[in-house]
């Protein structure tokens, strides 16, 4: 009896541990946007700060990329494809979009991604979907309806919303691909591995679709100003590169190591919250009711949708978590 008191007592921290760092996670993913959209208006082009945040954490990442290095001979296709659709598309539309609509817009709309990928499921690979996921669905796009207040005539920039769409398109693409050998057992791609290739294969291709050497380096050696007030821009480059995506990226797979992949996408959806909470006290950006009103509802909806996982035996692709922590719950099974 005591040993089983002591095990269940190290279960118990493992699991607050996995938590705090599934939360820190989510913090860091959600201040992305908040630290970039001050760059952007300082006089960077969006996909410049998306080409710094990549190729920066995708120096960081270096050594793990050459620590799996055998994954370019065993899975070439998967890394090209993460590179080019999870890293590449979903942050250039992501911070193209931020150039044109509030923060927490772009990232609720990006949030669309777990119903899109039922659609997937049910309209392009014809498997069965269940009542709950068609539930998730509807609540998500009535949500969506009230955050860009239709009802207004669309009152956002269209082309805004249509990149942020562009963005949630993309991160079908990712639940897609971290499908990709999950049946695999102890040959399944690493998820750390694949996200260091991820990130090079993103960076050698928005270098040649951003241009980085057209790009106003001046930018970086001034100050940017988050409503009002000015902050080096140095400072939130650091930010989006170390926390935004190296630390965002390693606390979400060490999180889904300790935790459920469903637990871990409870905690991924505080991401959206967290984005529009911060754009809201750092970047003035306020919200009036039914938006915030529609922004839970979406939030609901995708929660409905993502948490709709087939039986066990099923060879329906599961989309669980949010669109950085999709790929890690391969490791569970590493």
């Amino acid at each position: 009896m005591p040993v089983r008191t002591s095990d269940s007592s190290v279960s118990g921290r493992g699991r607050g541990v996995g938590l705090g760092l599934a939360l820190l996670s989510a913090v860091a993913f959600g201040g992305s946007g908040v630290a970039a959209k001050p760059l952007i208006e300082a006089g960077l082009d969006p996909l410049h700060v998306v080409w710094l945040r990549v190729a920066g954490a995708a120096l960081v990442m270096l050594p793990l990329a050459v620590r799996h290095r055998a994954l370019l001979r065993r899975r070439p296709g998967l890394l090209a494809g993460f590179g080019l659709l999870a890293v590449a598309g979903v942050q250039a539309c992501y911070f193209a979009a931020l150039s044109r609509i509030p923060v927490g817009v772009a990232l609720l709309i990006e949030y669309l991604a777990p119903a899109l990928v039922l659609g997937w499921v049910r309209f392009v690979q014809k498997r069965p979907v269940t009542r709950a996921a068609a539930v998730g669905v509807v609540l998500a796009v009535g949500g969506l309806a009230c955050v860009v207040e239709v009802w207004s005539g669309l009152g956002f920039d269209a082309l805004g919303l249509l990149l942020a769409l562009g963005a949630a398109c993309c991160q079908v693409g990712y639940f897609v691909l971290s499908d990709q050998g999950s049946d695999a057992g102890d040959e399944a791609p690493d998820p750390l591995g694949v996200i260091a290739y991820g990130l090079l294969v993103g960076a050698a291709v928005l270098t040649v679709v951003a241009r980085p050497w057209t790009m106003d380096w001046s930018v970086l050696q001034g100050t940017a100003s988050m409503d009002g007030r000015p902050v080096a821009a140095v400072v939130l480059l650091a930010w989006i590169v170390l926390v935004a995506t190296v630390v965002a990226y390693v606390t979400g797979v060490i999180s889904v190591r300790r935790l459920s992949p469903q637990v871990a996408g409870v905690v991924a959806c505080l991401e959206a919250v967290i984005a529009t909470v911060l754009a809201w006290v750092l970047l003035g950006e306020h919200l009036s009711a039914p938006q915030i009103a529609g922004g839970a509802i979406v939030l609901v909806g995708a929660f409905i949708a993502q948490s709709s996982t087939p039986s066990k035996g099923s060879e329906q692709p599961v989309a669980s978590g949010g669109p950085e922590r999709a790929l890690s719950r391969r490791g569970t099974s590493a």
